[in-house]
C-alpha cells in the first residue's frame, strides 16, 4: 500500500464556497489521501464533510469514511505583548495558525491530539 500526504496551503481552499471547500476535501480522501489543511474548517463545514462522508459509505464498498481532528499548537507563557500580538493576529488572519488532518478510515486508525502535538496511528 502506497501512503500519500497532501498539504493543502489556507489560500487554496479559502476562496471556495463551503459546498467546494466540502467536496474538494471529501474527493482527496476518497483517493486515500491523508490531508494536512493550513487552518480550520468552520463547523458547519465539519458537519457537512461528515455527511458527505457517510454518503459516500453508502455508495461506495471500499470507502470507509474520514477521520478528522484539528489541532492549534499551544506557546508557552509568551508575555502580554507577546500574547497580545498572537490575539490581535488571529483576529485579523483567521485560524491560520491551526491545522486540520483529516485521512480515510481505511488508513487512519485514530488521531490523538494533547496541547503540544498531534499523533497520526496508522493501520497496517
Amino acid at each position: 500500500m502506497r501512503l500519500s500526504l497532501q498539504f493543502i496551503p489556507y489560500v487554496e481552499i479559502a476562496y471556495l464556497s463551503s459546498y467546494k471547500r466540502v467536496k474538494k476535501l471529501i474527493e482527496a480522501v476518497g483517493k486515500d489521501k491523508i490531508l494536512l489543511i493550513q487552518g480550520k474548517l468552520n463547523p458547519e463545514e465539519e458537519t457537512d464533510l461528515i455527511q458527505e462522508s457517510m454518503k459516500k459509505i453508502s455508495k461506495s464498498k471500499s470507502f470507509k469514511g474520514i477521520e478528522l481532528a484539528s489541532f492549534k499548537p499551544q506557546a508557552k507563557n509568551l508575555g502580554f505583548f507577546k500574547g497580545m500580538r498572537e490575539g490581535l493576529a488571529h483576529a485579523f488572519f483567521g485560524t491560520r495558525d491551526t491545522f486540520t488532518v483529516i485521512g480515510p478510515a481505511t488508513i487512519v486508525k485514530e488521531i490523538k491530539k494533547d496541547p503540544t502535538k498531534l499523533e497520526l496511528f496508522l493501520k497496517k
